[in-house]
Order: structure tokens, then sequence, then C-alpha cells
């Protein structure tokens, strides 16, 4: 079936109109650089735009365009969906580090195991809410528990990476899932030691485990699994370095949006 919109525009097809993308509820901003190419690839133009990343209120006009009747059509199905989406997971990563006030590090890795066409755009969109879209800075060997069940277990796992000496200057960072395992990790040279089973309690018994055997200090204690914004405030007040929050943020919601017709310039 043909798009009936040409015919509909036909009597004015030559009338310029002027339409803006308004923010409906507050939030941060991302997308606008590809929002503003989509426009042009559907044939009309931006007369303003704010910044990438800015933090804006509700009612915020984030894009201005102009065009034909048919373009601003076009442009109603492309500009909001570009932007909606990773504004939500920006907006959402920023509750998140906010609320942790600089007492933890928090962390989002969960970009890695969605479609390979959404990574970049995530990404961005984590970075963009002031969240670290990796649990350390590259170069580092991320060791999952998969990993260290193939391998034999956690010394064995680590022992597959010093036997690499390519691999000498990488960060150690393994998951672990009880208290014996994180001993092991910690004297093993893991630098940072992932309890990732999302239960307080197992934080809890190998943050003191560590401590009992004088390893906490030689280790970096990170924290994941299903945390929500409220789990936060509980970790704050917790022995723990850093934490990982995958769906809360990466599945956030929309960012709402609408284009809206101002009518002729």
């Amino acid at each position: 079936m043909s798009d009936p919109r040409p015919l509909l525009f036909t009597s004015i097809s030559d009338t310029i109109i002027r339409a803006d993308v308004v923010a409906q509820e507050p939030g941060i901003i991302v997308g606008v650089e590809e929002a503003a190419k989509a426009t042009a690839e559907v044939g009309a133009v931006v007369c303003h735009r704010i910044e990438e990343a800015v933090r804006v209120d509700a009612g915020r006009t984030v894009l201005s365009i102009e065009g034909n009747p048919l373009s601003i059509a076009l442009a109603e199905e492309r500009l909001v969906g570009i932007m909606a989406k990773p504004s939500g997971i920006a907006t959402a990563a920023a509750r998140f580090v906010e609320r942790a006030a600089g007492s933890i590090r928090v962390v989002s890795g969960a970009w890695k195991k969605l479609p390979f066409s959404q990574k970049s755009m995530i990404r961005t969109a984590i970075a963009a809410g002031g969240m670290e879209p990796r649990i350390a800075e590259w170069p580092f060997a991320y060791l999952d528990k998969n990993f260290v069940s193939m391998l034999g277990g956690v010394a064995e796992t680590l022992s597959a990476v010093d036997s690499h000496p390519e691999l000498a200057s990488y960060r150690r960072v393994i998951q672990v899932t009880t208290a014996d395992e994180a001993l092991v990790a910690a004297r093993g040279g893991a630098q940072t030691v992932f309890v990732d089973t999302g239960r307080l309690a197992d934080l809890s018994l190998i943050s003191d485990a560590l401590r009992s055997h004088g390893l906490r200090s030689d280790v970096e204690l990170a924290f994941g699994g299903g945390l929500s914004i409220e789990d936060v405030d509980v970790l704050r007040g917790m022995d723990v370095d850093v934490i990982d929050v995958g769906r809360s943020v990466v599945d956030a919601p929309l960012l709402d949006m609408k284009l809206r017709v101002e009518g002729r310039p």
C-alpha cells in the first residue's frame, strides 16, 4: 500500500511549516546530533537545537525544524524515536549516580549483552548520564562465572591469565559467589572481586571474609545483580567500592517527547 501522505499534502506542498520537539518530562537529552542528521535526510532543516547530553526541564524545546508538510510528517516518525530511548537511559543512569552521591562508583556493563546495532547508542547514553560503561579502565580481563566454570575454578582462571605474558598489564576482574572464592581470588592476584549474586548477605559475608584475612585492602569490591535505585541507599552504608547496574538503566522507559507543529513561520 502506498503512503497516502504525499496526496494529502498536495494542496499545501509548498508551504513551510515549523515544528518543535518538546520534552514532556525532565531528563538528559541524548541523540540530538543524530536527530539533526535525520532532519536533513527527510528534507527539513534545523532552526534550533540544544547541545548533546544537556539536562532539561519538562516543556523545554529540544529541536526546532522547518520544512514542507511531508518532511515534517516524516520527521515526526523519526526524531522522537532517535532521542527518546537514549535520553531515558541517560536519565536513569544520572539518577543512580546522584543517589550514590560519590560514595560508590556506579557502572553499567549490561549494554554488552544487547543487540549489536544498539550497543553504541546505549553505551553513549550511559556515559551521558555520568555512569561508567565499563567496570574498569582498559585494559582488563573480565572473568565471569562461565569462564570460571569452564576453566575449572577461580584459581585456575587466574592462572590462565598469568600464563600469557601479553596479559600481564591487564587488570583482573573476576566474578565470585562465595567467600571462599573471594579469598582465592584475592590471593591469586585479582584486583577486582565482583559479587554478582544480587544478594546483600553475600556481599557482607565476602567483605567480612576478606577483612578477617587481611585481604580487603588488596582488592576493589564490586557488587551487582538486579539492582534498583532503592538498593543504592542500602549499599551506601555497606563495604563496597563499585556497583554494576544493569536492567534498571538499559531497560529504562523512553523519555517522553512530542513533536508539536507550531504553524507557518
